[in-house]
This record gives C-alpha cells, sequence and structure tokens, in this order.
C-alpha cells in the first residue's frame, strides 16, 4: 500500500515537472532570454540587492528587448530609447494593458542636531497629496499621516522582497498566513480609513461645488447613476489609495536623493541660491511660472528627477493583442516590464550619464533644455498622471528651502553612501544632515 503511494505521488511529481518545463518554454521568434529555473523562473538569477544591474548585464548579452520567467509567466524587459518609444509612444494601443496577477495589482485592488529627513519628506509629499484628495493638511504627528506613511512605507519594503517574489512566482502559497499577509492587512485598514473619509464627505459635501478629489469623484458618481456605470465607491477607494502611494513615496524618495546629492554638491547649492535669490528679490514666495526665470534651478531639479531614478521599472505594462517589438513576437497578454533606468543613464543621450551634473540639462548657453531621454515618468499615453503635480511640488519645495536654509554635510559622517534601497520605488540609504537658517532670513 506504501509502495503505491509512493508510485503514485513520483508519478504525480514527473508530470508536474513535465507540465512545469513545457511552461517554461520560449515560443518561436519570442524575445531571448537566460534558461529558466521550475518553480521560480528566472527570479533567483535576479538579485534583490540590485536588480537594476543584472538587467543591465542581461541586455548587454541578449539584447534591447529580452525575456524572463516570473515562476511559469514570461515578461518581456524593453531596454533603451529607442526601444521603449516604439513600445510606448508608436505601439502605445498594442502595449497599453496593466498586469493583473502581481502582488502590487492585489495589493492596490484590496479594499542644530542633524536631522535624519526620511520621515520629514514623507509626511510632506503625504501631506500635499491629502490637500488635492481631501482639502485637508494635517500636522506631521497626526495618526492620519502616520497611518498611511506607515503603510506605504511597509509595503514597498515587502514588494521588493522575497516574500513578493514567492507570492508572484508560485500562486498556490497566496493565501497561505506568510508574511506578505501583512501588507494586505495594512492595506485594508487604510481602506477602512478612507471609507471613513468618504461618509463625512457625504455629509458636508455641496454637489456641483467640488473642494478636492473626492467630491468631483462623489459628483460624477451622482451623475451616473449605477446603470453601466465605471463609477463605484470601492473603486473611489481604491483610486485614492493608488493616488496618496503613488503621490507620496515616489516624490518623498526624490527629495531625499536630491538632498543627499545637493548636501555632498555645496557649489551646487550656492549656484541655485544666488539664481533665486535673483528672481525673487523683493517676493516673499516662489511661485512654479517662476521656473521659468530660473534656467540652473530647473536643470537641477531635472538632474535630480534622473539621478534618484525612483521608479526605474515604471509599473508594468502588458499587451493587448499579438504584436512586434524589434523584430520579435509578443502575445496578447504579457507581461511589458519598461526598463526606464537603460534610458535615464543611456550613453549617447547625456553629455555625463553616470554623474550628478546639472550640465545635462543646459545648453551652449546656459538655458534650460530637455533631452528626449528624460523619461523618469515613462513615455505614452500610461505615463505618471501625477508628472504635472510632481514637478510643481517638487520645484517649490527646493526652491522655498535652498532659500530659507542651508544644507550641510557632517564631518564625522564619512563619505556619502549612493547605495539604492529597492522597493517599490528606489530609495537611498538613511542618513542625517546638518541645517542651518541662512542669516538674511533672520
Amino acid at each position: 500500500m506504501f509502495g503505491s503511494f509512493i508510485l503514485v505521488w513520483l508519478a504525480f511529481c514527473l508530470v508536474f515537472f513535465f507540465v512545469w518545463i513545457r511552461k517554461l518554454r520560449r515560443d518561436k521568434n519570442f524575445p531571448p532570454g537566460p534558461r529558466p529555473f521550475p518553480i521560480f523562473g528566472n527570479l533567483l538569477q535576479i538579485t534583490l540587492e540590485n536588480p537594476l544591474e543584472d538587467l543591465g548585464k542581461l541586455a548587454e548579452c541578449y539584447g534591447d528587448v529580452f525575456s524572463l520567467f516570473i515562476g511559469s509567466t514570461p515578461v518581456v524587459v524593453i531596454n533603451g530609447l529607442e526601444a521603449i518609444k516604439e513600445a510606448l509612444v508608436t505601439k502605445a494601443a498594442d502595449f497599453s494593458g496593466r498586469p493583473k496577477e502581481l502582488m502590487i495589482n492585489h495589493l492596490i485592488q484590496q479594499k542644530g542636531k542633524t536631522m535624519n529627513p526620511h520621515v520629514l519628506f514623507h509626511n510632506a509629499a503625504n501631506n500635499i497629496i491629502c490637500q488635492v484628495l481631501f482639502g485637508t493638511r494635517h500636522n506631521y504627528d497626526d495618526e492620519f499621516i502616520k497611518l498611511f506613511v506607515g503603510i506605504f512605507k511597509e509595503v514597498s519594503k515587502c514588494l521588493n522582497g522575497p516574500w513578493a517574489m514567492l507570492y508572484d512566482s508560485v500562486p498556490i502559497v497566496r493565501r497561505l498566513p506568510l508574511p506578505f499577509q501583512k501588507s494586505f492587512k495594512m492595506i485594508r485598514a487604510g481602506h477602512l480609513k478612507l471609507r471613513e473619509l468618504v461618509v463625512e464627505h457625504k455629509k458636508t459635501r455641496v454637489p456641483g461645488k467640488p473642494r478636492d478629489f473626492l467630491d468631483c469623484y462623489l459628483d460624477e458618481l451622482e451623475k451616473s447613476g449605477t446603470n453601466d456605470s465605471t463609477f463605484s465607491e470601492e473603486q473611489l477607494i481604491g483610486y485614492v489609495m493608488d493616488l496618496q502611494f503613488a503621490g507620496t513615496d515616489t516624490t518623498s524618495n526624490t527629495l531625499l536623493y536630491g538632498f543627499l546629492y545637493l548636501v555632498n554638491y555645496p557649489q551646487i547649492q550656492e549656484r541655485c541660491l544666488q539664481e533665486i535669490e535673483r528672481v525673487l528679490e523683493g517676493k516673499e514666495q516662489a511661485t512654479f511660472e517662476d521656473r521659468h526665470q530660473m534656467p540652473y534651478v530647473q536643470a537641477v531639479a531635472h538632474e535630480i528627477f534622473r539621478i534618484a531614478n525612483t521608479a526605474p521599472l515604471s509599473v508594468f505594462h502588458c499587451t493587448t493583442k499579438d504584436t512586434q517589438l524589434k523584430g520579435y513576437s509578443i502575445p496578447r497578454g504579457t507581461v511589458i516590464i519598461p526598463n526606464l533606468s537603460s534610458v535615464l543613464f543611456e550613453r549617447g543621450q547625456w553629455k555625463f550619464p553616470h554623474e550628478f551634473n546639472p550640465e545635462n540639462f543646459l545648453d551652449e548657453q546656459g538655458q534650460f533644455v530637455k533631452p528626449e531621454a528624460f523619461l523618469p515618468f515613462s513615455a505614452g499615453p500610461r505615463m505618471c498622471l501625477g508628472e504635472g503635480l510632481a514637478r510643481m511640488e517638487f520645484f517649490l519645495i527646493l526652491v522655498t528651502l535652498l532659500r530659507r536654509f542651508q544644507f550641510i554635510w557632517p564631518e564625522d559622517a564619512g563619505q556619502p553612501d549612493y547605495t539604492p534601497v529597492f522597493g517599490s520605488v528606489i530609495s537611498p540609504k538613511p542618513y542625517h544632515m546638518h541645517i542651518r537658517l541662512r542669516q538674511d532670513t533672520q
């Protein structure tokens, strides 16, 4: 009896193995790539510490368009300006889908002393997006801010860890009580809080006179009714969570990288100040329109966006129909990873591709220019919808802080470490800096 059980079990394992191996085959004319392993595909060949370096090496080996397997799911990685433009702009309709079976999609669909600037910048970025979404601002010790900043930091950390890798590779484990369940629990807590906000807004809103994003959506929901409408309160909560996440993490981590570079390039910081003082002389506050008279500050801001590279793999796409890219055949439903990092540091596109240098955005006359390869917000119809807000708030925060404070690297802090920490977005390692009030602002 026991021997028969062993034989049946071995036969099952053998069938499972051959079925899995068959799923790991690349179809004819599908983009090439490294040989995948059973269960995990190619994920064991990508290090969590620096996946961009591994993707760069694979591009050198297999070309600008190559494929990987996440578990048994084939994905195509696109590198370089030419290939990314063809996919996301020229053939945008073919590549504009979103994959549905990754952990990040399921999370979204769930209901004098030195100072460490990490929490400060996260709080500031979250407060700005709260103003847009809810029409409210909060103290930085407010429980609302603490809740959502905590959720986003924890979920971001999980999404680039081994448990998210297991979730995406082995669907059978998704309902088990494993550590990734904590992220889903935190997202559900955020949804509950947002539902409370929606209830409060419904009590105080005046139809047709929106105060914020919530009111605008509720107005549209009221107009459309319930018949065949894509508007719903559940959709609203999902959109708000998504916008909060995107609007907090990317901006705050870009600020963190920006000031890490500025404290270690004091000459750039001071040249920005000279231009700011000249343009804002006699003005109490800067406006976004002032950027047109600040070519150097604009160049510095864009160089920070480029070098920070906070969303190097964009948001994954998928093909909406069978299509072609660079001569390869890509079937409908294939997951597409646009490697924006390969464009932001592409040789031939930048004067100084691997240096922090505002000259990348200045012409010979010192005027601001934006190269075609500036794609930190992706490209095409699926590009980041928050680009305008992100660029505006970043410019105003940068100008306001540099005008009032001097930022200094501590003498006892050693050499700065620019090594990225990977999560759902890239961030720098924690650091401290001195902040000194400028004399003419006292």
